[in-house]
């Protein structure tokens, strides 16, 4: 039997010297990581404080059922998309 501290050890995310004081960051830094994509992670973050959390979670599910070879990619157009749809039912 393993101990609580030892089991929650293996679920300890690197800690790289960046510090995550919002639950925006947060959210926007897992996007990052679920889309491979740390590279972009402040594009994340920055979408994360801003759009919908609704659109946002929308576009990652549906990269979760494509299973794409750009991700990242496939994210962004799918929030675009879906920003699109949105304020055309807004005007009309």
């Amino acid at each position: 039997m393993m101990s609580l501290g030892g089991l929650l050890d293996k679920f300890q995310i690197e800690d790289k010297g960046g510090y995550i004081t919002q639950e925006f960051q947060d959210y926007g830094y897992r996007l990052a990581m679920e889309l491979n994509d740390e590279k972009h992670k402040a594009l994340y973050i920055r979408l994360a404080k801003k759009e919908e959390r609704r659109l946002l979670e929308k576009a990652m599910s549906f990269v979760r059922d494509a299973g794409a070879k750009k991700p990242g990619a496939l994210f962004m157009w799918k929030l675009k998309e879906l920003k699109n749809e949105k304020n055309k039912s807004e005007v009309g």
